[in-house]
């Protein structure tokens, strides 16, 4: 048997980044845990920041099993809580148990096919709690299970944030990708109004395809008046943003305060009744979130988390939401990717430069078994 092996991540107090691929000891799980041989991992945006942080990759090197790259000491700061520590990477995968505590739950998973939400996926074997496991239905393939976790539970969430917060209907950005699909499919099943953001006219096409009513080109000269109008049409009061820099997250609300105030008669001094909320959930762009305040004083912005909201549900509605992601997985939830890569492969630049990109319609994953 050859030893496993698994990627972890460094930015030292000096100002830099190593990544290195190396060999640990099988885990052996506690009562309440399973082991699972990880054999697919997707690289996911949320994964990138974690891995990388504000290191320069464009001076990233590679020698043997490490790569090395540059953080500028100003950015050193705003990662203080990591510094010179080692960190596992990979935040969800998926595999087959092979060994498990002596808890019947943990038990009665050994063989099965799950995915895991653990922050250590890139790996060959990965240690968790029952309760970081999502059991797949038989036939369900490793590739299929995934992408189980960020994106379907992330756009389950944001359909259940917008009932809970009493809006009918939603605004989405980056909203081609993945995860946008994934809302898309959700929200034409369930009959709500979608407001789709997207930059490019290759990602308007790919919105058409799936039948998307309401599609807004940032880059299109009549952007301000199409967001305007599919607004208008909506009702949309509740927004989640993945680019986070910008005049954007500015652009929606105004949007939102148009279409709330243009029956004001009279004195409209504190703008429209009606709350407007933008939640930034990504980063995409790192520049600051500009703000041109012309929307009234009833509306929000703020950020959201996948893991702190499914915090707040109960047990019952979060494992729901697994059996739903479960039985869609090769329907609602399908996620087609681009390339695979092995742990090694990882760390090539040629590869950081591929995945890094997050372009449309590529999504690479991890096989830590090959």
């Amino acid at each position: 048997m050859t030893t496993p092996t698994q990627l972890f991540t460094e930015i030292s107090s000096q100002g830099e980044l190593k990544i290195t691929l190396d060999e640990v000891k099988m885990p052996t799980p506690k009562p309440h845990e399973v082991v699972v041989e990880i054999q697919a991992a997707p690289i996911n945006p949320s994964d990138m920041w974690p891995m990388f942080g504000p290191a320069d990759l464009r001076e990233a090197s590679l020698s043997g099993n490490t790569l090395s790259a540059p953080v500028h000491k100003g950015m050193l700061p705003r990662i203080k809580s990591r510094l010179d520590q080692k960190l596992p990477i990979g935040n969800e995968g998926a595999g087959i148990v092979v060994a498990a505590g002596e808890d019947p739950k943990a038990q009665a998973l050994i063989g099965k096919m799950v995915a895991v939400l653990s922050g250590a996926t890139y790996a060959k074997y990965c240690c968790v709690p029952i309760q970081a496991v999502m059991l797949h239905n038989e036939g369900t393939t490793a590739l299929q299970a995934a992408s189980s976790f960020v994106n379907p539970l992330t756009a389950l969430s944001m359909v259940e944030t917008m009932r809970q917060e009493g809006h009918k209907a939603l605004v989405h950005t980056a909203a081609a990708s993945s995860l946008g699909i994934m809302l898309n499919k959700i929200c034409m099943a369930e009959g709500i109004e979608l407001v789709n953001i997207v930059r490019k006219q290759e990602q308007v096409e790919i919105l058409e395809s799936l039948g998307a009513k309401y599609i807004c080109n940032s880059s299109s000269d009549s952007f301000k008046k199409d967001l305007y109008l599919a607004i208008e049409e909506t009702g949309a009061t509740l927004a989640f943003d993945a680019i986070g820099g910008g005049e954007l997250v500015s652009d929606i609300l105004t949007a939102m305060e148009m279409v709330g105030s243009k029956d004001a008669t009279g004195f409209n001094t504190y703008g429209s009744a009606d709350n407007k909320q933008v939640y930034i959930y990504g980063g995409l762009d790192f520049s600051p979130t500009t703000l041109n305040r012309a929307y009234g004083m009833t509306w929000s912005i703020g950020g959201w988390l996948l893991m702190r909201f499914l915090g707040k549900l109960d047990i019952k509605q979060v494992l729901a939401m697994h059996k739903r992601v479960a039985d869609e997985i090769d329907s609602t939830f399908k996620l087609d990717f681009s390339a695979e890569l092995t742990l090694a492969e990882v760390l090539e630049p040629k590869n950081i430069a591929a995945y890094n990109a997050k372009k449309t319609g590529e999504k690479y994953y991890v096989n830590p078994s090959k």
